[in-house]
């Protein structure tokens, strides 16, 4: 017996394809919600914890996570090279601009006052 449904014409075909097709574009999409940030910067006055990929912080990031979990670090065959880190410097972002420190030129603390007991 035919297909009586709509489910096996040309045109349903390439519609399921093209749903297929964009919902993988936006899943690998590297600028999307759990992907990178098109200008990434470390946070600074107001603002909270943040979450970064993993080599946003540092040239060499696979490099030092296995440094600072000792892989590789008893192998007799093939010793490890000196490790040297290559930390990316990224630019601050402020919320609150904080007020300057006003502090006397002559910094000078008595010894006469004392706290109380």
């Amino acid at each position: 017996m035919t297909s009586t449904r709509n489910k096996n014409t040309p045109g349903n075909y390439c519609m399921e394809l093209k749903q297929y097709n964009n919902s993988e574009e936006w899943n690998l999409y590297k600028y999307s919600s759990h992907g990178y940030a098109h200008d990434t910067k470390m946070p600074g006055n107001g603002f909270g914890n943040i979450h970064l990929p993993y080599d946003c912080m540092s040239h060499n990031a696979i490099d030092t996570e296995s440094f600072l979990y000792g892989i590789n670090s008893t192998n007799l065959v093939n010793p490890v090279k000196e490790f040297t880190p290559e930390p990316k410097v990224l630019e601050t972002i402020n919320l609150v601009k904080k007020r300057d420190i006003i502090m006397p030129i002559p910094l000078t603390a008595s010894k006469k006052e004392r706290p109380f007991l």
